[in-house]
């Protein structure tokens, strides 16, 4: 068993960054989302799935083009290579744990402008 907490994790962003593969060899990675309005990462995609839990708060995402509201309570599954990105909206933070289904972080940022 092994016990973190999480202020004692790495803080990228908006987002203390729990690395499954530096605590124990886990097969899951986890970013603990906290971001103020306007907050939260450009187009980007990864080799594996993302499961995200909002829990508290709202944002607008954009996953392979579609663009919808979520909130509390929602939980998002964004599968493989699918190109995301969110942005908290509202007067109040958006709090989410986006899982995601790998020991490491991988990620493919892209360039808003070209559409990729």
């Amino acid at each position: 068993m092994i016990r973190i907490r999480q202020e004692d994790l790495p803080l990228r962003g908006s987002s203390h960054n729990f690395v499954g593969a530096d605590h124990g060899g886990v097969d899951v990675s986890v970013f603990l989302f906290h971001g103020q309005p306007g907050a939260g990462p450009g187009p980007h995609r990864h080799p594996y799935d993302e499961v995200q839990f909002i829990q508290q708060g709202r944002g607008r995402w954009v996953v392979d083009g579609r663009e919808f509201e979520a909130g509390a309570g929602d939980i998002l599954v964004i599968k493989a290579g699918e190109v995301h990105s969110f942005r908290c909206i509202g007067d109040s933070p958006l709090v989410q744990l986006d899982v995601r289904l790998s020991p490491r972080f991988i990620q493919e940022n892209l360039d808003a402008a070209s559409g990729a």
